[in-house]
């Protein structure tokens, strides 16, 4: 493994917290007009994202049964998630105001598009984003797969502990696996939960399987439509991890015994991620994770344009704030993985 120093799992004692100081850089935000809609952005991203969408499908009615089907379903995969990222937009509201038109264009694009419970997701994201790598209140730091604390790890037995121990070695390979855990953790919450729009959210997850399995089988034989099937999902599932792992992991994991203000306790869980336009691209904007979640309903296209604001604010308050290279944050969320892993031999 890489030799990279871990954050402790406890949260450095912060500043003093001020209730003003969220209020004071709330000011320097909309003077600098960004919590305002962008419109001509989105409707140029909506039709270009879509449009590419649906060209992976042409492709692929076009080119028929042929193994050339395989690099089809790596662009598909990329398409796929390029979606998934708007409908992430348009449940934080980045788009649209108002609660109706952002919830059908979440089911459109989530549930028929990608074959993804929305409902699911946005109870799931919400309580992410109101409590940050909080070991009892985040669900993307429940025990799961993988172990987020030394504690998690050790109530393992069995092959969840030999997993556990080696989960820094197999967390990639395990991302790609990813996209069928979204579908089928999405399938179970709306036959089991009575999520807001049930009954939508189930027809049109139908809709999907349907018409995705169709259209694969009628057009390729059996074994070449697994083989496709595993490519785009598998890589979708790769990439969909791959743009969320370096956000948090890594980061102070809060307790109940931390007591932080809003705007501390988003950005010490957080880790930017440092590039360009095509890092923006290719992370769907969530590579500014600090300034999403200090300011969730922002328009991705005005993040970049908030963060010097946001690093200068947090430098003044004497907040921590966390930019890395691609390479560096997996290093920490990797190494992070490891030093939980190891507490389970450590503690034989």
């Amino acid at each position: 493994m890489t030799s990279v120093a871990v954050l402790d799992v406890v949260t450095p004692e912060p500043p003093v917290s001020r209730a003003s100081d969220f209020a004071a850089l709330c000011e320097r935000i909309t003077a600098a007009g960004l919590m305002k809609r962008r419109h001509g952005y989105y409707i140029a991203k909506v039709s270009l994202t879509v449009g590419f969408y649906i060209a992976c499908w042409v492709a692929f009615a076009l080119v028929g049964a042929s193994w050339w089907q395989l690099a089809v379903g790596v662009a598909l995969a990329f398409g796929s998630t390029q979606v998934a990222f708007l409908g992430h937009d348009f449940g934080h509201r980045q788009i649209f105001r108002t609660r109706r038109p952002s919830e059908v264009a979440g089911l459109v694009l989530g549930n028929l598009g990608v074959g993804m419970s929305y409902g699911w997701w946005m109870s799931k994201h919400t309580r992410h984003h109101a409590n940050p790598n909080h070991e009892d209140e985040d669900p993307d730091v429940a025990i799961g797969a993988l172990a987020w604390t030394p504690e998690q790890a050790q109530s393992r037995t069995g092959f969840m502990k030999f997993m556990a121990r080696w989960q820094a070695y197999i967390f990639f390979p395990l991302l790609f696996l990813e996209g069928l855990n979204l579908h089928v953790a999405g399938i179970k919450e709306v036959m089991t939960v009575p999520l807001r729009h049930r009954k939508w959210e189930a027809t049109l997850l139908v809709a999907h399987i349907v018409i995705y399995l169709s259209a694969v089988f009628l057009v390729l034989p059996v074994g070449m439509g697994f083989a496709f099937i595993a490519v785009h999902q598998a890589l979708f599932g790769f990439y969909m991890g791959c743009s969320f792992a370096p956000n948090h992991k890594g980061m102070p994991i809060l307790t109940a015994e931390d007591n932080l203000d809003y705007l501390r306790k988003q950005v010490l869980t957080s880790r930017n991620v440092a590039g360009g336009p095509v890092t923006d691209f290719m992370l769907g904007g969530l590579n500014y994770q600090i300034e999403h979640h200090v300011f969730p309903s922002m328009p991705r296209a005005n993040l970049h344009k908030a963060q010097p604001i946001v690093r200068d604010f947090c430098r003044e308050r004497d907040v921590s704030y966390l930019e890395s290279s691609v390479y560096d944050s997996y290093a920490m969320g990797l190494a992070y993985l490891n030093e939980v892993g190891k507490s389970v031999q450590d503690s034989k």
